[in-house]
This record gives C-alpha cells, structure tokens and sequence, in this order.
C-alpha cells in the first residue's frame, strides 16, 4: 500500500528529531570565554513572553519573523560554510536565538540555512524537513533554535548565521531594526564590542534585544534536542 505524503512527511519528521537526539554532540562546558557583565547592573528587566513551547524544547513567539528569507543564502558559501545534501553529524550541537523589539518578541523564521524549505506540521508548527541543502549552521522551525551541524568540530558565530540569513547585525541594527542592541549570551549582558563575534556554543542562550524596554533573558529546555 503507498503511503500518504501526510505520512511520509511525518515519518521524516521523527527522523530528523532523532537524528538531533542521537547524533554526537559537544558539551555544553566546551566554551569560549565571553565578555560578560552582571545582569543587576542593567536595572529592572521585564518579565519575556515567549510564546508556546513547540517540538524543540523551545518557544516559538506569537509574533511576526523579524526579517523573512528573501536575502538569505540559496546553497552558495557563505563565510567558509557549505551547505551540503545531508545533514552532517560529526559535529552537532544547538544554541538558542530569542529577538525582542522594544520588549516584544519576533520570530526567528525557519529555513534559514535550508534553501526551498519542505515542511511538516508539527504540533501545528511548521518545521523543515528538507530542502534543496543544509548549511551547517540552519533553523528548521521558527523558535530560534540554531542547529550547529558541521563535518568537523569548528567554532561558529551568531554574525556567521546572520549572514545566511542575509541580514544585518551591528550593535545599532539586528536585521531591518535599527536602534541600541542589548545581547545576553547565556543568562548575562554581554560586554564585547561586536554582536557578530558571538559564539553558538552548545546550549547558549541568546538574545538581541533592540530598543526598550529590556527583557529578560529566556532560558531554553535543550533536553528535547
């Protein structure tokens, strides 16, 4: 009996999920030092609204995406990185992007780093589950979970991801937004002088905030991924 593409799309799905479950991952102790400051000195935060926890752990803002796909990168290079036919596992870890406008949040959209995204609902969510190519640093959902899948153990950057998605980032501009950029890189402010240089490391959280008034940096449940 042939299958239905509903079905197959779904077998699909739970095959990338596992992948991310299954496939080698670094230790989330494995960091760079990063300039960091004291989350007390930036005042009262207001408390973030994420949105509904989808399929990754992760939430996915009721909120329009900050910039849409049409700058991004369609399988060329992009700063060195490949995006390939398969996903590559030798090195695989996730980090966490949340944006917030003026104390809103925006998404992340997904596909970034899957040129013609092919999706599946999951949980009424779109996720991706295939694509003309995967780059090594990609988004298959729009919960700003950054999905670091290199051939071999590197270090990546938030700049590198932002210019497959064909946007700009400064610590005046995050995407088409102008204004002063706040960053947190896991729970506190950061204190370097470029956005760009960022690491994603496993199991950071970070976090763009333009404007005011500042939010609170989320916390991400990786356990899902």
């Amino acid at each position: 009996m042939r299958r239905s593409i509903p079905v197959v799309l779904a077998l699909l799905l739970a095959l990338v999920l596992a992948g991310c479950s299954n496939s080698p991952k670094a230790s989330p102790a494995a960091s760079p030092s990063v300039p960091v400051g004291d989350l007390a000195s930036l005042g009262p935060l207001v408390s973030p609204s994420p949105g509904t926890i989808g399929p990754e752990g992760a939430p996915i803002p009721s909120a329009p995406p900050l910039a849409d796909l049409s700058k991004a990168a369609t399988g060329q290079d992009v700063d060195g990185i490949k995006c390939q036919t398969s996903e590559q596992v030798a090195y695989h870890i996730h980090a966490h992007l949340a944006i917030y406008v003026d104390g809103r949040p925006r998404q992340v959209p997904f596909g970034i780093g899957i040129p013609d995204p092919v999706t599946q609902q999951a949980n009424g969510y779109p996720f991706v589950v295939s694509g003309k190519c995967f780059s090594w640093l990609h988004a298959h959902m729009s919960d700003g979970v950054i999905h670091v899948e290199s051939p071999s153990q590197r270090g990546y950057t938030l700049g590198q991801f932002f210019d497959i998605w064909g946007q700009p980032l400064s610590a005046t501009q995050v995407g088409p937004v102008t204004g002063t950029v706040t960053a947190f890189y896991r729970g506190k402010p950061y204190t370097g002088s470029d956005l760009r240089a960022i690491p994603l490391t496993a199991h950071a959280d970070i976090q763009l905030d333009i404007g005011q008034p500042l939010v609170a940096p989320e916390v991400t449940d990786f356990s899902r991924l």
